[in-house]
């Protein structure tokens, strides 16, 4: 017993002359990057929902689930013989009502100048006749059923004439006969037009580059117009959507870098940046919606991949930093460190920067170098004398 109160009024009096010992840390100079840490999804830019435009059977599917497919590639095939015979029929109208035109152009109108021509010339032989005819029965030569014989064939060829005259006029470029000839052709290719997209549509391509990632049709099914038979994965920009701690906007900012990396590949990161911050707060969570850009997505990465982002907020240089362990009150408005100087503990008032891991940034009151005693260290107060028993390596995070 006797021993024990010696041994430890020897140990006492050792720290009265040495000083405690304590163990510390010193304050270091390094760069120093702040982050904020947030969990969240995986977004492409959007789904697509394929669906059929009309009625069919299914004849077959081109295409798998998870495949990349390019704007316009075939997704499902529809049966299609009704819609081929369509389309023949009305390819042979447009045909001939092509050549009806080319008739009008080629035969038609060449015919109906040559009749002109030569209904013109009747004309003129029958009122010549006529003018014979009346100035014989003018000087009583002839009777009067002569005069009225030659004026019936006069008016005669001059109708024919002019119906001739009708003709060449109906049959030029832009007459009628050619006019309802063109219309004619109109509504055939009309006609073929309408059934070319009736036997486009039994084939449904995809509307954008993307990816496959359900499907909910089988060849043999009947399809009804605006059922979805599958959904596709546009290709584009893929973002990332992560809650982020209200109390950390004020750090936030457009165009802070950022890594990432998925649940399921924890071990490999990526690149990302923020690009949107909701002007909103959600208050059941606490949490403001962030969106980032990742410029070069990983193939392994999928929609709706829970994901975790480290955002950097801010970066320096050449920060002096102290563990945030060492750093007492530090919430307060008057944080403070225990320094060793001239081997006592002094009450240090610092002014903190950045916060970057189990570091923190010291901006004022603190030079590279100093030791700092932890807050761990239990019994340690400002003016007592103190042993520094190690220094660790200094490093910042």
């Amino acid at each position: 017993m006797t021993l024990l109160v010696v041994a430890g009024g020897l140990y006492l009096g050792r720290n009265r002359l040495l000083g405690q010992p304590v163990p510390v840390t010193l304050a270091a100079a390094g760069e120093l990057r702040q982050s904020v840490v947030a969990s969240g999804r995986v977004l492409t830019p959007q789904r697509v929902s394929v669906a059929a435009e009309g009625t069919g059977r299914v004849r077959a599917i081109p295409v798998r689930e998870g495949q990349a497919v390019a704007r316009g590639q075939a997704l499902v095939e529809l049966e299609d013989d009704e819609q081929r015979a369509a389309l023949a029929v009305s390819t042979a109208a447009v045909a001939q009502a092509e050549a009806r035109l080319r008739q009008l152009a080629e035969v038609g109108f060449p015919e109906a100048e040559q009749s002109l021509v030569q209904a013109t010339a009747q004309a003129e032989l029958a009122r010549r006749q006529f003018e014979r005819v009346q100035a014989l029965h003018a000087a009583g030569v002839v009777a009067r059923d002569q005069l009225d014989d030659a004026r019936r064939n006069r008016d005669v060829a001059e109708g024919a004439e002019r119906s001739a005259r009708l003709q060449v006029a109906a049959r030029q470029p832009a007459g009628s006969d050619v006019a309802l000839a063109r219309a004619a052709l109109a509504e055939a290719q009309a006609a073929r037009l309408q059934s070319e997209i009736r036997l486009d549509r039994t084939v449904i391509r995809a509307p954008a580059d993307g990816t496959l990632i359900t499907r909910a049709v089988e060849p043999g099914d009947i399809v009804q117009a605006g059922r979805e038979l599958m959904v596709l994965a546009a290709a584009g920009e893929t973002q990332l959507a992560v809650q982020v701690d209200e109390k950390n906007l004020a750090k936030l900012a457009v165009g802070q870098p950022a890594l990432g990396s998925a649940d399921a590949f924890a071990d490999l990161r990526f690149a990302a940046e923020v690009v949107f911050i909701n002007p909103g707060i959600d208050a059941t969570r606490g949490a403001v919606l962030v969106k980032l850009r990742v410029p070069e997505p990983p193939a392994y990465l999928r929609q709706d991949m829970t994901v975790s982002v480290d955002i950097e907020t801010a970066r320096r240089a050449a920060a002096v930093t102290v563990p945030a362990g060492a750093v007492r009150e530090r919430t307060s408005a008057a944080p403070w460190v225990l320094v060793v100087r001239e081997g006592r503990a002094v009450a240090q008032p610092v002014t903190l920067g950045l916060v970057g891991g189990d570091w923190i940034e010291v901006t004022d009151g603190l030079a590279v170098g100093e030791p700092v005693i932890p807050v761990s260290a239990r019994g340690v107060a400002a003016g007592r004398r103190v042993r520094m028993l190690r220094t660790p390596d200094p490093g910042a995070s």
